[in-house]
């Protein structure tokens, strides 16, 4: 549920995955755990592993979808966060009576095969802010 939720990373839109990379591996010391196609979301995306949370850096597979709008409009940077939660059908629930506006009201697949959904900037301060299911020690 909500009360139970800890950070699972943060994400910055970049140009370039293979440009990005460098930077946040030899500048932070970060490792890259994940590299995936995500076609039906319109991006590529890397996690990289910062302790026990990520940095995901996501890169528009399309310059007409969403995340190739947001690189047009706004420039590479801070996309949205992300907070772990055990049950994302619970939580969504909670959120929606709770007169949270959702993005998605049903989860659907993030990196790494995890059940994500969206809370509308509206609703975080501005931020667009991600639910990831994580049921295990899994990132």
């Amino acid at each position: 549920m909500i009360a139970s939720a800890r950070l699972h990373h943060v994400a910055y839109v970049v140009a370039d995955l293979d440009a990005a990379l460098p930077m946040f591996v030899a500048r932070y010391g970060l490792v890259e755990d994940i590299r995936e196609l995500m076609p039906d979301q319109g991006v590529e995306a890397i996690m990289l592993r910062a302790g026990s949370a990520g940095i995901e850096l996501i890169s528009p597979l399309d310059p007409d979808g969403a995340i190739g709008r947001f690189l047009d409009k706004r420039g590479e940077g801070l996309h949205h966060v992300a907070f772990a939660v055990d049950d994302i059908d619970a939580t969504l629930t909670e959120l929606a009576h709770a007169g949270v506006e959702l993005i998605d009201a049903t989860p659907r697949r993030g990196l790494g095969g995890h059940r994500v959904a969206f809370i509308h900037p509206r609703s975080g301060a501005g931020a667009l802010t991600e639910l990831v299911e994580v049921t295990d020690d899994a990132h």
